[in-house]
């Protein structure tokens, strides 16, 4: 499975997606935890400001 992963990110459509790593903290334990998103390039400010407020609430 991870080969198809690679063989399409190394075709043009691939190089228009980006990782997004997001880190929230927990108001609870104090751990932090991570969330990763597969993000076209046009749409990573908006992913990012979504878990911003995610982590206000």
């Amino acid at each position: 499975m991870a080969k198809k992963v690679v063989a399409t990110l190394k075709t043009g459509t691939g190089k228009e997606y980006s990782k997004v790593i997001t880190m929230t903290k927990s108001p609870k334990t104090g751990a932090y935890s991570f969330k990763e998103q597969i993000v076209h390039n046009d749409h990573i400010k908006d992913a990012i400001t979504v878990a911003k407020e995610q982590a206000a609430e």
